[in-house]
């Protein structure tokens, strides 16, 4: 039988999480949350601790992350402000050394040390490529898809040779893997390993707890046993600023610590600019 549709709460689960990467994806934004992870402070302080971020840089993507939910602005008097995670913002750090995880394991080694916060900025490169999560979605359902069928359920209004720029992509980027023109598409060892990076994605963007995120019915551990209660991934999208349905997942204490995603070693930020042109490969 042909295919001709994802299931509706996939189509949302997918939008979700391609919301979620827009939100996180754009430079800087992580270290914006990492900085303000221990406490409020107020926006001078903030700017000394993302000091290689101009003023023109930083303002913009503060309110970027307060329209998107992620950070909260105080004002406690005219002459005091305060920036803060907000509780949404707060659940998005146990997601992170997922992320890095999957980059030590899978993406190309580096000829020097990376920071853990590099390897989180080149992997949320790679997922936020135009249709990249929907692809990987629908290969990780479907095993096997020629490209009609993937164009015909990622892009339907559209011509259906224009898969083949974004499905060239990664391939590129090895996470997708075909044997030849004409052949079908399948995911690879590494887009396979995307399981553990999407199934929390989409927790956190559910508003479910993250504990819960090996339970995923399409990402999750096949080992894992079935969730607590139905994976509401079509529950209408939080307005930005509204709290999660639930406080922040209650998670074993993660080994690191958010200054250590900065770095291997003491440096808070990059003594340059990270280079443009997306992840090594």
């Amino acid at each position: 039988m042909a295919i001709t549709a994802l299931p509706p709460d996939t189509a949302t689960d997918i939008a979700r999480v391609t919301e979620a990467l827009g939100m996180i994806t754009p430079r800087w934004n992580v270290r914006i949350l990492l900085a303000l992870s221990a406490r409020p402070m107020r926006y001078s302080d903030l700017a000394a601790k993302v000091s290689w971020l101009h003023d023109g840089q930083l303002h913009p993507k503060v309110k970027a992350l307060c329209d998107a939910g992620l950070v909260e602005r105080t004002e406690h008097s005219a002459r005091h402000v305060t920036y803060g995670n907000t509780e949404r913002g707060s659940a998005l750090l146990p997601v992170l050394p997922v992320i890095v995880t999957w980059a030590e394991e899978h993406l190309e080694k580096a000829d020097h040390p990376l920071m853990a916060i590099e390897h989180i900025e080149d992997s949320l490169t790679l997922l936020t490529r135009r249709h990249a999560a929907a692809i990987l979605w629908v290969l990780k359902t479907y095993q096997e898809v020629s490209g009609r069928t993937l164009a015909r359920l990622v892009m339907p209004n559209s011509d259906w040779t224009n898969i083949y720029p974004p499905l060239r992509q990664l391939v590129d980027d090895a996470l997708v893997n075909t044997e030849g023109k004409g052949r079908p598409y399948r995911l690879s060892a590494s887009g396979n390993g995307l399981g553990p990076v999407f199934s929390a994605l989409s927790a956190w963007a559910a508003g479910q707890p993250l504990h819960e995120a090996a339970s995923h019915p399409v990402w999750g551990s096949p080992h894992a046993g079935p969730a607590s209660k139905p994976w509401v991934s079509s529950l209408s999208r939080t307005a930005p600023g509204t709290p999660l349905p639930t406080r922040a997942p209650e998670v074993a204490p993660a080994t690191w610590q958010s200054r250590e995603l900065f770095s291997h070693s003491t440096t808070t930020g990059p003594e340059t600019a990270l280079p443009a042109g997306g992840p090594r490969r």
